[in-house]
């Protein structure tokens, strides 16, 4: 049965058919196999029951945000705002990338989103100060990937969803992760450029200025919006989703940027990519409702548990299984067709699964700049508009490293995402 499942799925992708038409296509093969019935007729309601969820009407919230906020030219001012504070690191703007990805991120809760907006403000500048391009194109495709660690998280939200974890939790759990990842990111580049200073180029110049500091106001006000709201106890994730929006809509309208074709703009990109993804959502509700009432699920945990293998080992096997699996699935796609599968093997081996969210998505993450796949990849190149594709993956791999030295760093320490949730419930 394990088996079919993955060969059919494979068969299926392979074929290249969409995912959620692939997981649908499984979930009736598997329910015909297996199952006494076929599940077609439970379809309508397991659908039903999933698109009416509270907690994933924040989805198109968080994405309307981010294009509101791309539309509106903040994303630039942060950028300009936040350069003249870092760039004066051994590494110039590449420092600037990492910083607007990690502010940006807390707000768009889109790895892609953030990844596009900053790539299309920075990679003017890389040859104009003249920049190493592969180490340069790095930061950007990597900074990017923070889009989904640092909260608010789409990835977060579907993973809280499909596993049973509270999303405010998650969020929590994930931002001091994040936080460090950014940190981290920043080092190896300002290492890189001690090393070899050929690496980074000319600076700015710019100079910190009150205007500047005025232009990190509107993400600073929407991350307290959205973040805070949850934390001081006023808001659920789906409500503070809702208040962040509101106040991109403010913020918009503040800077006379809505208008009709930024509305158009933003509605049509917010239902493109809702869409997607709820389309996927819906195919993997429907094939997890199979996979349990089929007993798929209890059959993985149970082949696991007779291998005999120490917690660790497990944890060693997941993280090579998503290390391969990313470089041929799309992060959406791998996230919402393993979970299901993934989660209860985790928590059999002793894992917390609030912790092991935040595993996940750095493995998510990594998965965004492994090749051949990986969607930042092809988002930097594309933003470049030519050159060779291999520098924007060779600029990625000691990102690459630093994912995987913080899972281990987790592994180590695991209080560095289950600290701040504790304190949290603790207050």
């Amino acid at each position: 049965m394990i088996g079919v499942a993955g060969g059919s799925l494979l068969i299926l992708l392979a074929l290249g058919l969409p995912v959620g038409v692939a997981l649908g296509i499984l979930a009736v093969i598997l329910g015909d196999l297996y199952g006494f019935l076929s599940p077609l007729p439970a379809l309508g309601d397991i659908m039903w029951g999933a698109s009416t969820d509270f907690l994933l009407t924040s989805v198109p919230m968080f994405i309307l945000m981010g294009e509101l906020l791309l539309r509106s030219g903040v994303a630039a001012e942060t950028y300009d705002g936040i350069d003249p504070y870092v760039s004066r690191v051994p590494g110039g703007i590449m420092h600037t990338n990492i910083a607007s990805c990690a502010l940006f991120a807390a707000t768009s809760g889109s790895s892609v989103a953030t990844a596009a907006t900053i790539s299309t403000l920075a990679v003017p500048n890389m040859n104009r100060l003249g920049y190493n391009p592969p180490l340069f194109l790095g930061s950007l495709a990597a900074g990017g990937t923070l889009g989904i660690l640092i909260p608010p998280s789409i990835n977060m939200i579907l993973y809280g969803v499909l596993a049973d974890v509270s999303v405010g939790d998650l969020y929590a759990a994930g931002m001091l992760p994040g936080l460090l990842m950014a940190a981290l990111f920043s080092g190896i580049i300002a290492v890189s450029c001690l090393i070899n200073p050929a690496l980074a180029g000319r600076s700015t110049g710019n100079r910190p200025t009150l205007k500047g500091l005025l232009g990190l106001l509107p993400i600073l006000v929407l991350f307290a919006l959205v973040v805070g709201s949850i934390y001081a106890g006023l808001a659920t994730p789906t409500e503070a989703a809702a208040l962040g929006l509101l106040g991109a809509f403010a913020i918009a309208a503040a800077r006379r940027r809505l208008d009709r074709a930024t509305l158009l703009a933003a509605f049509e990109g917010t239902a493109r990519t809702t869409a997607m993804v709820m389309f996927i959502v819906l195919a993997a509700y429907f094939l997890n409702f199979v996979m349990v009432n089929i007993g798929l699920t209890t059959a993985v945990t149970g082949l696991i548990a007779d291998l005999d293998l120490s917690p660790l080992m497990i944890l060693g096997a997941i993280v090579l299984l998503y290390m391969i699996l990313g470089c041929f699935m799309d992060t959406l796609s791998m996230m919402i067709a393993t979970t299901p599968i993934i989660v209860p093997i985790v928590v059999q081996a002793g894992f917390d699964p609030l912790w092991f969210g935040v595993v996940f998505v750095i493995l998510i993450e990594a998965a965004l700049i492994t090749p051949p796949v990986g969607m930042n990849l092809f988002i930097v190149q594309a933003v470049r508009g030519g050159g060779p594709f291999r520098d924007v993956v060779a600029g990625s791999l000691p990102f690459l490293f630093v994912m995987m030295a913080m899972i281990v760093l987790l592994i180590i320490w695991p209080d560095l995402a289950l600290w701040l949730p504790a304190a949290f419930k603790g207050g």
